[in-house]
């Protein structure tokens, strides 16, 4: 029997309607959906994306949801790691495939490299779905042009120290999850003397979107700011 295969799908940033048409396909053909929760009471964001999808099937699938914490111990990370890679090579030994799904694209800060390593550790095949990246459903959401011609764009996933370093290096940047250390990148951006504009948008294209010209203040954790610099 032929072993199965893990497939990381990536589901856009929170509109159903952006999911792609592989990804659509995948998503009606597998017995076994992957979907992570960041708490055992939480629900999956990326599993509600994708429920639409799901509803229109006519068959029967299985939907596996491990716990992948929000923590900064790394003890307990590898050890849900380790348990999601056993939960979902049970399947894969039994010759079915199973679409793990992640907001975004399964290639840039997703989860699903921490899982994608450990099955092919173990032997099994690994195939991944791109999809819409969050960032660049903010931009479309602002109504503006990321970068041009040859600027630079900077996607930074943690605001810490290394921002202000590179600051000088890149015309566009994408600071994601800005609901954290949001003073630090408020000084570090209004340091720099070029002009700017600045657009933070939140809960990306889900039907809570919010768009806010400069900073967010509140904390919430789909926060992602864009801040362009201007070279004249």
């Amino acid at each position: 029997m032929s072993k199965g295969k893990l497939i990381g799908v990536g589901v856009g940033p929170g509109d159903p309607e952006l999911l792609t048409i592989k990804a659509g396909k995948i998503l009606s053909e597998v017995s076994v959906i992957c979907a992570p929760r960041s708490a055992p009471k939480k629900p999956s964001i990326a599993l509600s994306i994708v429920q639409p999808t799901l509803s229109n099937r006519k068959d029967d699938y299985e939907t596996l949801e491990p716990v992948f914490p929000m923590t900064e111990d790394k003890k307990s990370l590898e050890k849900h790691w380790d348990q999601a890679a056993d939960m979902v090579a049970i399947h894969l030994e039994n010759g079915d495939d199973v679409a793990f799904v992640t907001l975004g694209d399964p290639s840039i800060f997703s989860t699903f490299s921490y899982l994608q390593k450990r099955i092919l550790e173990k032997g099994y095949d690994v195939e991944m779905v791109p999809g819409i990246t969050s960032f660049t459903g903010c931009a479309s959401t602002a109504g503006i042009p990321l970068v041009e011609k040859d600027e630079i764009l900077v996607i930074v996933p943690k605001i810490d120290h290394r921002l202000e370093n590179i600051l000088d290096d890149g015309d566009t940047f994408v600071i994601m999850k800005t609901s954290r250390h949001g003073d630090l990148l408020e000084k570090t951006i209004d340091a720099d003397s070029r002009n700017k504009e600045i657009i933070s948008v939140q809960n990306c294209t889900m039907d809570n979107e919010e768009v806010v010209q400069g900073f967010v203040k509140n904390k919430k954790y789909l926060s992602t700011t864009l801040v362009k610099f201007s070279r004249d």
